[in-house]
Protein backbone atom coordinates (compact mmCIF):
# COMPACT_ATOMS: atom_id res chain seq x y z
CA UNK A 1 0.00 0.00 0.00
CA UNK A 2 1.65 3.18 -1.15
CA UNK A 3 0.33 6.63 0.82
CA UNK A 4 1.73 10.06 1.25
CA UNK A 5 4.16 10.45 4.58
CA UNK A 6 2.63 13.28 6.28
CA UNK A 7 4.60 15.20 7.95
CA UNK A 8 4.43 17.56 11.62
CA UNK A 9 6.36 19.77 13.51
CA UNK A 10 6.61 20.10 17.38
CA UNK A 11 3.48 22.47 18.46
CA UNK A 12 1.39 21.62 15.70
CA UNK A 13 -2.60 20.68 15.24
CA UNK A 14 -3.84 19.54 12.24
CA UNK A 15 -7.00 18.13 11.22
CA UNK A 16 -7.61 14.10 11.93
CA UNK A 17 -8.39 13.61 8.47
CA UNK A 18 -5.44 14.20 7.35
CA UNK A 19 -3.45 11.06 9.51
CA UNK A 20 -3.10 8.56 6.43
CA UNK A 21 -4.74 5.29 7.85
CA UNK A 22 -2.70 1.83 6.42
CA UNK A 23 -3.53 -1.35 6.69
CA UNK A 24 -1.55 -3.31 9.06
CA UNK A 25 1.14 -4.51 6.86
CA UNK A 26 1.53 -1.61 5.19
CA UNK A 27 1.91 0.53 9.24
CA UNK A 28 4.23 -2.07 10.54
CA UNK A 29 6.44 -1.80 7.43
CA UNK A 30 6.63 1.72 7.61
CA UNK A 31 7.54 2.26 11.85
CA UNK A 32 10.41 -0.24 10.39
CA UNK A 33 11.74 0.96 7.58
CA UNK A 34 11.47 4.84 9.22
CA UNK A 35 13.53 3.49 12.15
CA UNK A 36 15.75 2.01 10.00
CA UNK A 37 16.43 4.82 8.34
CA UNK A 38 17.38 6.92 11.56
CA UNK A 39 14.23 7.40 12.57
CA UNK A 40 12.75 6.55 16.43
CA UNK A 41 9.40 5.86 17.80
CA UNK A 42 8.10 9.40 20.14
CA UNK A 43 4.95 7.63 20.66
CA UNK A 44 2.48 4.96 19.92
CA UNK A 45 -0.93 4.72 21.57
CA UNK A 46 -4.05 3.04 20.69
CA UNK A 47 -7.55 5.11 20.78
CA UNK A 48 -11.54 3.69 20.35
CA UNK A 49 -13.88 2.24 22.60
CA UNK A 50 -12.77 -1.71 23.18
CA UNK A 51 -16.07 -3.22 21.55
CA UNK A 52 -15.33 -0.42 18.32
CA UNK A 53 -12.37 0.15 15.28
CA UNK A 54 -9.80 0.83 17.95
CA UNK A 55 -7.01 3.23 15.66
CA UNK A 56 -3.16 2.67 16.65
CA UNK A 57 -1.35 5.43 16.25
CA UNK A 58 2.88 6.10 15.65
CA UNK A 59 4.38 9.33 16.23
CA UNK A 60 8.21 8.52 14.57
CA UNK A 61 10.65 11.36 14.81
CA UNK A 62 13.31 11.73 12.37
CA UNK A 63 15.94 13.55 14.55
CA UNK A 64 18.20 14.32 12.11
CA UNK A 65 15.19 16.10 10.10
CA UNK A 66 13.35 18.08 12.98
CA UNK A 67 10.19 16.51 11.82
CA UNK A 68 8.21 13.62 12.63
CA UNK A 69 5.78 11.21 10.76
CA UNK A 70 2.38 10.72 11.66
CA UNK A 71 0.28 7.22 10.43
CA UNK A 72 -2.20 5.46 11.90
CA UNK A 73 -4.12 1.96 11.23
CA UNK A 74 -7.77 0.63 12.19
CA UNK A 75 -8.23 -2.78 14.12
CA UNK A 76 -11.76 -3.93 13.55
CA UNK A 77 -14.05 -4.23 16.13
CA UNK A 78 -13.88 -8.67 17.16
CA UNK A 79 -9.96 -8.48 16.46
CA UNK A 80 -7.86 -8.61 19.74
CA UNK A 81 -4.43 -8.38 18.64
CA UNK A 82 -1.38 -7.88 16.21
CA UNK A 83 1.55 -8.53 15.17
CA UNK A 84 4.50 -7.20 17.59
CA UNK A 85 7.30 -5.47 16.63
CA UNK A 86 9.16 -5.54 20.06
CA UNK A 87 11.01 -9.09 18.36
CA UNK A 88 12.25 -6.74 15.68
CA UNK A 89 12.13 -3.28 17.05
CA UNK A 90 12.57 -3.62 20.63
CA UNK A 91 11.98 0.07 21.09
CA UNK A 92 8.38 -0.44 20.59
CA UNK A 93 8.52 -3.42 23.85
CA UNK A 94 6.80 -0.92 26.31
CA UNK A 95 4.23 1.05 24.09
CA UNK A 96 3.00 -2.39 22.53
CA UNK A 97 2.96 -3.57 26.45
CA UNK A 98 0.66 -0.48 27.13
CA UNK A 99 -1.21 -0.61 24.37
CA UNK A 100 -2.59 -4.14 25.58
CA UNK A 101 -2.90 -2.92 28.80
CA UNK A 102 -5.23 0.41 27.97
CA UNK A 103 -6.94 -1.44 25.16
CA UNK A 104 -7.31 -4.95 25.54
CA UNK A 105 -5.14 -5.70 21.90
CA UNK A 106 -3.00 -8.17 22.01
CA UNK A 107 0.95 -7.73 20.54
CA UNK A 108 1.37 -11.15 19.19
CA UNK A 109 4.81 -12.36 19.31
CA UNK A 110 6.06 -10.20 22.04
CA UNK A 111 8.30 -11.33 23.96
CA UNK A 112 7.46 -10.38 27.35
CA UNK A 113 3.93 -8.72 27.68
CA UNK A 114 3.84 -8.37 31.07
CA UNK A 115 1.36 -5.31 32.11
CA UNK A 116 2.68 -1.89 32.29
CA UNK A 117 1.23 -0.39 35.22
CA UNK A 118 -1.31 -2.95 36.47
CA UNK A 119 0.49 -6.12 37.81
CA UNK A 120 -2.23 -8.34 39.44
CA UNK A 121 -1.34 -11.79 39.26
CA UNK A 122 1.80 -11.41 37.68
CA UNK A 123 4.49 -13.89 37.81
CA UNK A 124 8.48 -12.52 38.58
CA UNK A 125 11.13 -13.74 35.63
CA UNK A 126 13.50 -16.20 37.45
CA UNK A 127 16.48 -18.27 36.69
CA UNK A 128 16.38 -21.71 38.23
CA UNK A 129 19.80 -22.60 39.61
CA UNK A 130 20.83 -23.82 43.28
CA UNK A 131 23.84 -21.05 43.20
CA UNK A 132 21.33 -17.84 42.12
CA UNK A 133 19.74 -16.07 44.85
CA UNK A 134 16.92 -13.53 44.66
CA UNK A 135 16.92 -10.21 46.30
CA UNK A 136 13.73 -8.10 46.58
CA UNK A 137 13.55 -4.37 47.43
CA UNK A 138 10.44 -2.18 47.54
CA UNK A 139 7.88 -1.15 46.92
CA UNK A 140 8.32 0.07 50.33
CA UNK A 141 11.46 1.71 50.78
CA UNK A 142 13.70 3.21 53.84
CA UNK A 143 14.30 6.55 52.16
CA UNK A 144 11.21 9.18 51.45
CA UNK A 145 11.01 7.90 48.09
CA UNK A 146 8.16 6.49 45.63
CA UNK A 147 6.91 3.28 45.45
CA UNK A 148 8.62 0.90 43.09
CA UNK A 149 9.89 -2.80 43.25
CA UNK A 150 13.30 -4.30 42.23
CA UNK A 151 13.90 -7.81 41.70
CA UNK A 152 16.75 -8.92 41.55
CA UNK A 153 18.14 -12.30 40.33
CA UNK A 154 22.05 -12.77 41.57
CA UNK A 155 24.88 -15.44 41.86
CA UNK A 156 26.56 -14.38 44.31
CA UNK A 157 26.54 -10.19 44.17
CA UNK A 158 26.74 -10.46 40.77
CA UNK A 159 23.48 -9.29 39.41
CA UNK A 160 22.37 -11.22 36.37
CA UNK A 161 18.68 -10.22 35.73
CA UNK A 162 16.26 -6.88 37.56
CA UNK A 163 13.23 -6.64 36.83
CA UNK A 164 11.51 -3.57 37.87
CA UNK A 165 7.46 -3.34 38.43
CA UNK A 166 5.77 0.12 38.85
CA UNK A 167 2.99 1.15 38.96
CA UNK A 168 2.03 2.02 42.40
CA UNK A 169 1.85 5.36 41.31
CA UNK A 170 -0.67 5.03 38.62
CA UNK A 171 -3.46 8.21 38.82
CA UNK A 172 -5.23 7.38 36.00
CA UNK A 173 -3.74 11.08 34.74
CA UNK A 174 -4.24 10.20 30.64
CA UNK A 175 -8.25 9.22 31.20
CA UNK A 176 -8.59 12.04 33.69
CA UNK A 177 -7.90 14.68 31.05
CA UNK A 178 -10.49 13.49 29.03
CA UNK A 179 -12.78 14.23 31.71
CA UNK A 180 -12.41 17.88 33.29
CA UNK A 181 -12.52 21.28 32.37
CA UNK A 182 -9.04 22.48 30.88
CA UNK A 183 -8.52 25.20 33.65
CA UNK A 184 -8.33 21.45 35.83
CA UNK A 185 -6.54 19.87 33.12
CA UNK A 186 -3.42 21.97 33.42
CA UNK A 187 -3.32 21.29 37.46
CA UNK A 188 -3.41 17.86 36.73
CA UNK A 189 -0.41 18.40 33.93
CA UNK A 190 1.68 20.20 36.58
CA UNK A 191 1.04 16.78 38.85
CA UNK A 192 2.57 14.77 35.97
CA UNK A 193 5.96 14.08 38.24
CA UNK A 194 6.30 16.16 40.57
CA UNK A 195 9.98 17.28 39.64
CA UNK A 196 9.18 18.45 36.20
CA UNK A 197 6.08 20.59 36.76
CA UNK A 198 7.51 23.16 33.70
CA UNK A 199 8.80 20.37 31.37
CA UNK A 200 4.69 18.49 31.23
CA UNK A 201 2.96 22.12 31.75
CA UNK A 202 4.70 23.62 28.66
CA UNK A 203 3.57 21.03 26.75
CA UNK A 204 -0.18 21.05 27.88
CA UNK A 205 0.10 24.47 27.08
CA UNK A 206 1.71 24.16 23.60
CA UNK A 207 -0.99 21.17 22.74
CA UNK A 208 -4.09 24.01 23.76
CA UNK A 209 -2.43 26.82 22.27
CA UNK A 210 -1.92 24.84 18.75
CA UNK A 211 -5.79 23.19 19.30
CA UNK A 212 -6.86 26.91 19.61
CA UNK A 213 -4.62 28.89 17.23
CA UNK A 214 -3.46 30.62 20.20
CA UNK A 215 -0.61 33.12 19.83
CA UNK A 216 1.91 33.38 22.85
CA UNK A 217 3.19 36.18 23.96
CA UNK A 218 6.89 36.48 23.07
CA UNK A 219 7.71 37.58 26.97
CA UNK A 220 5.85 34.56 27.72
CA UNK A 221 7.54 32.22 25.72
CA UNK A 222 11.25 33.54 27.32
CA UNK A 223 9.70 33.13 31.07
CA UNK A 224 8.84 29.53 30.03
CA UNK A 225 12.65 28.75 28.56
CA UNK A 226 13.61 30.06 31.69
CA UNK A 227 11.50 28.55 33.87
CA UNK A 228 12.48 25.11 32.08
CA UNK A 229 16.09 25.91 32.61
CA UNK A 230 15.92 26.62 36.24
CA UNK A 231 13.88 23.05 36.59
CA UNK A 232 17.01 21.62 34.93
CA UNK A 233 19.66 23.21 36.55
CA UNK A 234 17.90 22.19 40.69
CA UNK A 235 17.49 18.88 39.44
CA UNK A 236 20.92 18.57 37.72
CA UNK A 237 22.66 20.46 40.72
CA UNK A 238 20.49 17.91 43.04
CA UNK A 239 21.31 14.99 41.83
CA UNK A 240 25.06 15.31 41.15
CA UNK A 241 24.35 15.62 45.48
CA UNK A 242 22.47 12.41 45.42
CA UNK A 243 25.29 10.59 43.97
CA UNK A 244 27.90 12.48 45.91
CA UNK A 245 26.04 10.87 49.21
CA UNK A 246 25.86 7.35 47.68
CA UNK A 247 29.77 7.77 47.43
CA UNK A 248 30.55 9.27 51.04
CA UNK A 249 31.60 12.52 49.97
CA UNK A 250 29.30 14.23 51.87
CA UNK A 251 31.23 17.59 52.03
CA UNK A 252 29.96 18.16 48.20
CA UNK A 253 27.16 16.74 48.46
CA UNK A 254 25.86 19.46 51.31
CA UNK A 255 27.32 22.14 48.67
CA UNK A 256 25.37 20.52 45.69
CA UNK A 257 22.21 20.42 47.93
CA UNK A 258 22.47 24.59 49.03
CA UNK A 259 23.22 25.38 45.39
CA UNK A 260 20.04 22.95 44.64
CA UNK A 261 17.95 25.18 47.18
CA UNK A 262 19.70 28.50 45.54
CA UNK A 263 17.78 27.26 42.00
CA UNK A 264 14.67 26.20 43.55
CA UNK A 265 14.13 29.58 45.81
CA UNK A 266 14.79 31.55 42.28
CA UNK A 267 11.68 29.41 40.72
CA UNK A 268 10.01 30.50 44.16
CA UNK A 269 10.88 34.36 43.40
CA UNK A 270 9.46 34.13 39.93
CA UNK A 271 6.15 32.63 40.51
CA UNK A 272 5.60 31.50 44.60
CA UNK A 273 6.47 27.88 44.29
CA UNK A 274 9.83 26.05 44.42
CA UNK A 275 8.54 23.61 41.81
CA UNK A 276 6.97 25.95 39.11
CA UNK A 277 3.55 25.33 39.80
CA UNK A 278 1.14 28.14 38.79
CA UNK A 279 3.47 29.62 36.21
CA UNK A 280 2.59 27.91 32.88
CA UNK A 281 -0.75 28.78 31.54
CA UNK A 282 -2.35 28.20 28.04
CA UNK A 283 -1.77 31.09 26.11
CA UNK A 284 1.18 31.99 28.54
CA UNK A 285 2.43 32.84 31.68
CA UNK A 286 1.27 34.04 35.28
CA UNK A 287 3.92 36.30 36.04
CA UNK A 288 7.23 37.89 35.05
CA UNK A 289 10.27 39.24 36.18
CA UNK A 290 10.66 43.31 36.87
CA UNK A 291 13.73 45.45 36.38
CA UNK A 292 14.73 44.89 40.51
CA UNK A 293 14.31 41.31 40.36
CA UNK A 294 16.02 41.12 36.94
CA UNK A 295 18.52 42.64 39.07
CA UNK A 296 18.51 40.47 41.68
CA UNK A 297 17.84 37.40 39.56
CA UNK A 298 21.44 38.00 37.84
CA UNK A 299 23.39 38.38 40.82
CA UNK A 300 22.15 35.76 42.29
CA UNK A 301 22.98 33.61 39.07
CA UNK A 302 26.57 34.88 39.05
CA UNK A 303 27.52 34.20 42.54
CA UNK A 304 25.76 30.41 41.97
CA UNK A 305 27.91 30.17 38.90
CA UNK A 306 31.13 30.41 40.63
CA UNK A 307 29.96 28.27 43.38
CA UNK A 308 29.19 25.50 41.45
CA UNK A 309 32.07 25.68 39.05
CA UNK A 310 34.20 25.50 42.58
CA UNK A 311 32.40 22.27 43.73
CA UNK A 312 32.12 20.38 40.31
CA UNK A 313 35.66 20.87 39.89
CA UNK A 314 36.58 19.70 43.25
CA UNK A 315 33.84 16.73 42.39
CA UNK A 316 35.43 15.33 38.92
CA UNK A 317 38.76 15.91 39.91
CA UNK A 318 39.18 13.73 42.96
CA UNK A 319 40.32 10.48 42.54
CA UNK A 320 38.29 8.78 44.54
CA UNK A 321 34.89 9.77 43.03
CA UNK A 322 36.44 9.27 39.72
CA UNK A 323 37.27 5.60 40.35
CA UNK A 324 33.84 5.00 41.79
CA UNK A 325 32.29 6.58 39.10
CA UNK A 326 34.29 5.24 36.40
CA UNK A 327 33.22 1.76 34.31
CA UNK A 328 30.19 1.26 36.91
CA UNK A 329 26.36 1.08 35.21
CA UNK A 330 27.95 1.20 31.86
CA UNK A 331 24.92 1.28 28.76
CA UNK A 332 26.42 0.87 25.16
CA UNK A 333 25.39 3.53 22.46
CA UNK A 334 23.67 0.29 20.77
CA UNK A 335 21.09 -0.20 23.64
CA UNK A 336 20.35 3.85 22.98
CA UNK A 337 19.65 3.20 19.49
CA UNK A 338 17.67 -0.77 20.05
CA UNK A 339 15.65 0.74 22.92
CA UNK A 340 15.03 4.39 22.12
CA UNK A 341 16.52 6.00 25.10
CA UNK A 342 16.56 9.50 25.31
CA UNK A 343 17.58 12.74 27.41
CA UNK A 344 20.73 12.77 29.60
CA UNK A 345 20.84 8.80 29.46
CA UNK A 346 21.23 9.24 25.54
CA UNK A 347 23.86 11.73 25.34
CA UNK A 348 26.16 10.16 28.07
CA UNK A 349 26.14 7.82 25.57
CA UNK A 350 27.69 10.36 23.05
CA UNK A 351 23.38 10.64 21.02
CA UNK A 352 23.10 13.97 19.92
CA UNK A 353 19.53 13.63 20.75
CA UNK A 354 17.70 16.87 22.49
CA UNK A 355 14.31 18.08 22.23
CA UNK A 356 15.54 21.78 22.28
CA UNK A 357 17.93 21.29 19.18
CA UNK A 358 16.21 18.37 16.99
CA UNK A 359 13.00 20.05 17.85
CA UNK A 360 13.09 23.34 18.51
CA UNK A 361 10.04 25.60 19.80
CA UNK A 362 9.14 28.67 21.74
CA UNK A 363 11.63 30.52 22.72
CA UNK A 364 14.59 27.48 21.43
CA UNK A 365 13.77 28.55 17.75
CA UNK A 366 15.99 31.85 18.85
CA UNK A 367 18.39 31.24 21.46
CA UNK A 368 20.17 28.08 20.88
CA UNK A 369 21.93 25.55 23.65
CA UNK A 370 24.61 23.65 23.01
CA UNK A 371 24.37 19.77 23.17
CA UNK A 372 26.01 18.11 26.33
CA UNK A 373 27.20 14.43 25.21
CA UNK A 374 29.71 12.51 26.88
CA UNK A 375 30.92 9.03 25.56
CA UNK A 376 31.52 6.28 28.44
CA UNK A 377 27.67 6.10 28.66
CA UNK A 378 28.58 5.06 32.82
CA UNK A 379 27.30 7.03 35.75
CA UNK A 380 30.73 9.08 35.25
CA UNK A 381 29.28 10.02 31.91
CA UNK A 382 25.86 10.56 33.11
CA UNK A 383 27.09 12.79 36.33
CA UNK A 384 29.24 15.16 33.26
CA UNK A 385 26.01 15.46 31.37
CA UNK A 386 24.72 16.90 34.36
CA UNK A 387 27.66 19.13 35.02
CA UNK A 388 27.95 20.38 31.69
CA UNK A 389 24.30 21.02 31.07
CA UNK A 390 23.66 23.11 34.44
CA UNK A 391 27.04 25.40 33.27
CA UNK A 392 25.22 25.98 30.16
CA UNK A 393 21.75 26.31 31.81
CA UNK A 394 23.23 28.87 34.00
CA UNK A 395 24.88 30.53 30.59
CA UNK A 396 21.08 31.11 28.78
CA UNK A 397 19.72 32.54 32.12
CA UNK A 398 22.08 35.21 32.35
CA UNK A 399 21.73 35.64 28.73
CA UNK A 400 18.00 35.56 28.92
CA UNK A 401 17.86 38.03 31.29
CA UNK A 402 19.30 40.67 29.34
CA UNK A 403 16.55 39.87 26.49
CA UNK A 404 13.48 39.76 27.88
CA UNK A 405 10.74 41.02 25.74
CA UNK A 406 8.36 43.38 26.70
CA UNK A 407 4.54 43.38 26.60
CA UNK A 408 1.77 40.72 27.06
CA UNK A 409 1.95 38.03 29.31
CA UNK A 410 -1.25 35.76 28.38
CA UNK A 411 -3.49 35.28 25.67
CA UNK A 412 -6.46 33.12 26.66
CA UNK A 413 -7.35 30.30 24.06
CA UNK A 414 -10.35 30.52 22.58
CA UNK A 415 -12.33 27.24 21.45
CA UNK A 416 -10.50 24.09 20.36
CA UNK A 417 -10.87 23.19 16.81
CA UNK A 418 -12.56 20.03 16.76
CA UNK A 419 -11.55 16.85 15.14
CA UNK A 420 -8.00 17.48 15.60
CA UNK A 421 -5.04 16.08 16.72
CA UNK A 422 -1.57 17.91 18.18
CA UNK A 423 1.28 16.92 19.43
CA UNK A 424 3.86 19.04 21.70
CA UNK A 425 7.37 18.06 23.02
CA UNK A 426 9.78 19.48 25.79
CA UNK A 427 13.13 18.48 26.78
CA UNK A 428 12.85 17.89 30.29
CA UNK A 429 15.65 17.78 32.40
CA UNK A 430 15.54 14.09 32.12
CA UNK A 431 15.00 13.60 28.70
CA UNK A 432 12.41 13.86 25.72
CA UNK A 433 8.44 14.88 27.13
CA UNK A 434 5.66 14.27 24.81
CA UNK A 435 2.08 14.96 25.22
CA UNK A 436 -0.64 14.27 22.52
CA UNK A 437 -4.22 15.68 22.36
CA UNK A 438 -7.05 14.56 20.07
CA UNK A 439 -10.55 16.49 19.96
CA UNK A 440 -13.67 14.74 19.10
CA UNK A 441 -16.61 16.45 17.07
CA UNK A 442 -17.74 18.50 19.81
CA UNK A 443 -14.17 19.47 20.55
CA UNK A 444 -13.87 17.73 23.64
CA UNK A 445 -10.46 16.35 24.14
CA UNK A 446 -11.52 12.63 23.38
CA UNK A 447 -7.92 11.29 23.77
CA UNK A 448 -4.78 12.47 25.47
CA UNK A 449 -1.46 10.54 25.45
CA UNK A 450 1.87 11.75 27.95
CA UNK A 451 5.12 10.36 27.31
CA UNK A 452 7.68 11.07 30.21
CA UNK A 453 11.54 10.56 29.13
CA UNK A 454 11.21 7.82 32.51
CA UNK A 455 8.58 5.67 30.09
CA UNK A 456 11.82 4.89 27.45
CA UNK A 457 14.72 4.95 29.94
CA UNK A 458 13.84 2.88 33.35
CA UNK A 459 15.04 -0.54 30.84
CA UNK A 460 18.08 1.35 30.43
CA UNK A 461 18.36 0.69 34.64
CA UNK A 462 18.10 -2.98 34.02
CA UNK A 463 21.57 -3.12 31.55
CA UNK A 464 23.28 -1.00 33.35
CA UNK A 465 23.66 -2.93 36.34
CA UNK A 466 23.56 -6.34 34.39
CA UNK A 467 26.27 -8.10 35.41
CA UNK A 468 27.64 -5.42 38.16
CA UNK A 469 27.78 -5.63 41.80
CA UNK A 470 24.58 -5.72 43.41
CA UNK A 471 26.10 -2.89 45.42
CA UNK A 472 26.56 -0.80 43.01
CA UNK A 473 22.70 -0.66 42.13
CA UNK A 474 21.63 2.76 44.27
CA UNK A 475 24.57 4.91 42.86
CA UNK A 476 23.39 3.21 39.60
CA UNK A 477 19.74 4.14 40.06
CA UNK A 478 20.67 7.53 41.29
CA UNK A 479 22.57 8.58 38.14
CA UNK A 480 19.41 8.09 36.21
CA UNK A 481 17.35 9.07 38.40
CA UNK A 482 14.12 8.18 37.03
CA UNK A 483 10.40 9.16 37.94
CA UNK A 484 7.77 6.46 39.52
CA UNK A 485 4.83 8.87 39.01
CA UNK A 486 6.21 10.29 35.50
CA UNK A 487 5.61 6.22 34.21
CA UNK A 488 2.76 5.46 36.27
CA UNK A 489 0.39 8.66 35.02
Amino acid sequence: MSFERFYVHNGQAWALAQVPVLDEVSFRREILESCAAAGRLVSLFAHGPKDKNICIYAVVGMDHEGRLSVFSMQVPAGKTGFESLTPVLPQAHLFEREIAEQSGLQPQGHPWPKPVRRHQNYSFYQIHSEEVHEVAVGPVHAGIIEPGHFRFQCHGEEVLNLEIQLGYQHRGIEKMMEEISLERAVLVAESVAGDTVIGHTSAFCSNIEALSDTQVPLQAEMIRAMALELERLANHVGDLGALSTDIGFLPVSAYYGRLRGEFLNLSMELCGSRFGRSLCRPGGVLFSLDEGMIDDFRRRLLKAKKDFTDVAELFFSTPSVLSRLESTGRISRQAVEQLGLVGLTARACGHERDVRTDYASGMFRFHHIPVSTASSGDVYARALVRRLEAQRSIEFLLEALQQIPSGELLNKPSRLKPDSMALSMAEGWRGEIAHVAITDSQSRICRYKIKDPSFNNWMALSLAVRGGQISDFPLCNKSFNLSYAGHDL
